[in-house]
């Protein structure tokens, strides 16, 4: 029988956060002959729709969005070389505050126990060394990121030892200030109060509404991040992955900055280690130290 893979598992709350957040490292490591499984929780309806008309508004429809960017998700995981996609296809559930928080098979109104039982049986399947997902904030508040940490999380629970590494994605602050001062440039809006406590409203990818007032810090001070990748290599096949989300690039404001720049900017890809098997030192510029 042939020897397991080394696996990456990046667990993710819509299509294109997977190009975001990790798409330097899903590509970094498939070239390197790791094998990636990217998990994908909802279905992206809250998402723009053709024209990029929002949600509520005349001529969003749901099931039209949810299809069109399912296969914009493929056509980015091609290009990640993402070796399996699995799809929870749950309800996205908009930001946080909508009605769609509540809907019927929303992924925030599903409870933990499900989708962890649906993610357990994957980390089964695959058998992961790395696992990815978002902090318990979610990164930045959106409802599926939150909830996608904590089926993610209750999911190791019933797999125990089963993974050596679980990581969460974050950003150094030095990092946020660089963001911002980009996002300025290019004419996004970006609020910068101290700490990098930013607005989750012009910050977040979907771009589907303003969120809640009260917003969580995004990011970490430099020396509480763990974990710093090098992905420049990959700066071009990221960027490629997130364009692939052409019906989102409304939202998408790294779009605006050409490859150059955009792999300048979002060239090393940042975690926190929150669970460790293998005693590998830190900081660490690899998730599969101590593996290899």
């Amino acid at each position: 029988m042939a020897e397991r893979p080394l696996t990456l598992m990046a667990v993710h709350a819509h299509p294109d956060d997977e190009a975001t957040g990790t798409g330097g490292v899903l590509a970094r490591y498939a070239a390197e002959g790791i094998r990636t499984v990217l998990v994908t929780c909802t279905d992206g309806a809250c998402g723009d729709g053709p024209g990029g008309v929002k949600p509520g508004e005349d001529g969003h429809d749901p099931a039209a969005v949810a299809a069109l960017r399912r296969k914009e998700l493929e056509a980015s995981c091609r290009v990640l070389g993402v070796d399996h996609l699995e799809l929870l296809e749950y309800g996205d559930s908009g930001m946080m505050g909508w009605a769609a928080n509540d809907a019927p098979g929303s992924f925030w109104s599903t409870p933990v126990a499900d989708g962890a039982a649906r993610l357990a049986e994957l980390l089964h399947h695959y058998r992961p060394d790395v696992v990815v997902t978002y902090d318990e904030n979610g990164f930045y508040g959106h409802p599926d990121h939150i909830q996608a940490n904590r089926i993610t999380m209750a999911a190791l629970e019933l797999a125990p030892g089963l993974t050596p590494k679980v990581y969460w994605t974050t950003a150094p602050h030095s990092a946020m200030r660089r963001f911002g001062e980009a996002m300025r440039e290019f004419g996004a809006d970006w609020d910068e109060p101290s700490d990098s406590t930013a607005s989750a409203a012009s910050a977040a990818p979907e771009g589907e509404a303003p969120a809640a007032p009260e917003l969580p810090p995004i990011g970490l001070p430099d020396d509480q991040v763990t974990t710093w990748v090098d992905t420049h290599a990959y700066g071009s096949q990221k960027f490629d992955a997130l364009a692939a989300h052409a019906s989102q690039g409304e939202n998408i404001f790294f779009l605006r900055m050409g490859k150059e720049r955009f792999t300048d900017l979002m060239g090393t890809e940042t975690f926190v280690r929150v669970r460790d098997t293998t005693g590998a030192d830190l900081p660490e510029k690899d998730l599969f130290a101590g593996l290899r």
